[in-house]
This record gives structure tokens, sequence and C-alpha cells, in this order.
């Protein structure tokens, strides 16, 4: 099935939107919970799997499904469907801040590999999928598990990311290495494979983590500088412990301590 061709504008600095503009009877498919706007004459329907052309009856709509599951997504997409004889919009928003990645997948021979969690929307006939590694030391090691998700299609579509997101185009051979929560996708070109970061003081004192990604070319690697799971465990690390008090609030400094912090509250 070819994707339908869509026009889209990217909104925003840090809280970043995709506007969509739909020709007649032009669709777009996105995660269940992205939709922020449309304009009227759009119709939604949510359906299993990814709406493309390999869910010709029920049994491939299921199978579909269950492979988004395996990638930790929802079992449902949202397909956005313009109905009228007139161009319309329809906008999809990021669910953390950072930034909307454009893929053009007829750059990437059809084929982008992406994190779990990256996906946002895609026009219409574009498949989401799943990329099983078959090494063991990528699989428990790598940040991403077994799983990642495989997109696949002649058509453009649309990842998410925390931070800044950079491109870096690696030469045959070429080797990157990477904190395996940085990585937000790479062309099927790209090897991904998983290093031991070594020695006893790396190891233990580092702080960066036990293994790193070598993502060795040809091909393109987009990485993220903030990953929001490293986010996640500092907001935590600050969240107030049982009986109202921060972390740290109960320390033999006390209040003073807070005042060298920079925290004056009473």
């Amino acid at each position: 099935m070819k994707a339908h061709e869509i026009d889209y504008t990217i909104y925003g600095e840090e809280m970043q939107f995709v506007e969509i503009e739909l020709d007649p009877h032009e669709g777009v498919v996105a995660e269940a919970g992205s939709f922020m706007m449309m304009d009227d004459n759009i119709k939604m329907d949510t359906i299993f799997g990814d709406g493309s052309g390999q869910n010709k009856d029920i049994l491939g709509s299921l199978f579909s499904a269950g492979k988004r599951l395996l990638t930790g997504e929802s079992l449902f997409m949202t397909v956005f469907t313009n109905t009228s004889a007139a161009k319309k919009k329809v906008s999809f928003a990021s669910p953390y801040p950072g930034k909307i990645i454009p893929i053009d997948l007829n750059r990437f021979d059809g084929v982008f590999i992406c994190q779990k969690d990256a996906f946002l929307c895609a026009a219409k006939g574009v498949a989401i999928s799943i990329e099983f590694s078959k090494k063991l030391g990528r699989g428990f090691f790598g940040g991403e598990g077994f799983i990642m998700e495989k997109i696949q299609g002649d058509g453009m579509a649309f990842l998410h990311a925390s931070g800044t997101v950079i491109k870096k185009e690696l030469q045959a051979g070429e080797i990157l290495k990477v904190d395996t929560g940085c990585i937000v996708g790479f062309s099927h070109t790209v090897h991904y494979d998983i290093e031991f970061v070594g020695g006893i003081r790396n190891t233990i004192f580092g702080g960066e983590g036990v293994f790193f990604a070598n993502l060795t070319g040809p091909g393109t690697v987009a990485i993220q500088s903030l990953p929001f799971s490293r986010l996640a465990d500092r907001i935590i690390a600050s969240a107030p412990s049982q009986g109202g008090k921060r972390k740290g609030e109960g320390s033999i400094l006390g209040g003073l301590g807070d005042l060298l912090d920079g925290d004056n509250r009473f």
C-alpha cells in the first residue's frame, strides 16, 4: 500500500507540535493520546494495528496489534481522514519537552529503526512493526531490551524525543559510541551493538552506566540529549519523601543546607 503524501509544519521550540495538511481523502495514523486539534470534516477512527495495507482481515489486524503490544505501545491507533473536498489540517503534540523529528522514509530505503516510545504519527499506509534483537547483549543491556520499533513504507513519519536532538551521518565503518538511553533511532544500514565500559572504577563510580552503544556506519543516527527516563529519575530523586519533606531536609545542615542550595522557602 502506497502511503499518502502529506504536507506538514512543525511549530514551537521545546514543546512542539506538528500540523499536517490533508488533501481530500488523505489520512494520517497516530498514537492514541497524541491528538491536539483538527479542522471540521476530518473523520477520526480507532483501529487495531497501524492501518497499513498488511491488515487485510481480522487476523492480520490482531497480529499487527499484538506486535505493537510487544513494544509497550497501545493495541489501538487512531486514523484521521479528510472527508471533505477541500484541504484540512490536523495537529499532534509531543508528550514531553523535546523535538519532533520528521522522517522521510524514501530517504532511508523505506525502513527506519527507533526506540519503542518514539513514534508519534505517520502518513496512512506506513507500517509500524517490531525490530527484534537476536543478540543477547544488545537485548539485555541495550536500554531498549530485545524490542525496538521498525517503521516501514514510502511516506512521512514523525518521531518525538526529549532534550535537544541532533543527526549524525556516519560513513562506512565509522563508529559512534552513545549512551544507550540517548538513541532515538537510526537507518537500517547502521549496525547496533553493545560494549562494556570496562574498568572497576568506571563501572562502580563512573555514574554513566556499565554499557554504551556502538553504532557503526554507514547511515543516519538521531541522538537525544536528555532521555525522558533520566529526567524522570531526577524528578523522583527530588520529590518530597513521606511526611511532606523534600529529600535531604532531615540532614545535619537542615534549613541551612537549603539556604546554601538556594532554597529559601519557609
